[in-house]
């Protein structure tokens, strides 16, 4: 039998236990996330059109991937996060500015923007990409899936667009790295820009 006011055994546990349960929720509470930017890669320069101006417009992702927490994978109907890990700017925006930077190192004759980047110039060729998969598949290897197209600025009949269908898969499995996710897919954006400067060197002179 216990005396008032001193705990039993039972009592003691119950409250450890709760007490640790708080403890260790303030301390997910104010542990922060760990942001995740995508960076630009070296590609081979290639002869451009000269002083073209060219605006790589802010990408159309799907809301499914337009979120602060990154998604990691895919599988089936579900669509994995990588908890704790989030990007460090809005998707769309990182997207077009890692496109652009990859973009302008492969044609350094031309300069290359991001959709409402502070500059006071017209560009004559622009590129847009919409999103369909920027993630991990079910086999836990990065893949990109997008629609890329290319035109000059000129407008009605004078207006000359090159569309092309993108799919881009890595041949390393980063299962549930986020870090190794993160570099696979900045690699596979290198690829896209690829393709984009082979777009806008098919155009008409720009």
């Amino acid at each position: 039998m216990t005396k008032r006011g001193v705990f039993s055994g039972v009592q003691l546990a119950i409250v450890t236990c709760v007490l640790g349960g708080m403890a260790a929720g303030l301390s997910a509470c104010s542990s922060s996330p760990q942001l995740y930017t995508l960076a630009p890669k070296a590609g081979v320069p290639v002869a451009g059109s000269g002083s073209s101006v060219v605006e790589v417009r802010t990408p159309v992702v799907p809301a499914r991937l337009d979120r602060d927490t990154i998604v990691q994978e895919s599988k089936g109907y579900r669509t994995e996060l990588a908890s704790g890990n989030s990007w460090s700017e809005a998707l769309p925006d990182m997207l077009g500015h890692t496109l652009a930077a990859d973009i302008g190192q492969r044609m350094p004759m031309s300069t290359v923007i991001a959709q409402n980047d502070a500059v006071t110039t017209t560009p004559t060729a622009y590129v847009e990409v919409t999103i369909r998969n920027f993630e991990s598949d079910s086999s836990g290897y990065p893949i990109i899936i997008a629609a890329l197209s290319a035109h000059s600025a000129a407008s009605g009949s004078n207006a000359v667009v090159s569309t092309e269908p993108f799919v881009w898969r890595s041949s390393q499995y980063v299962g549930d790295n986020s870090d190794k996710l993160v570099a696979a897919l900045s690699d596979g954006v290198s690829v896209l820009a690829d393709h984009a400067v082979a777009k806008l060197n098919s155009l008409p002179r720009f």
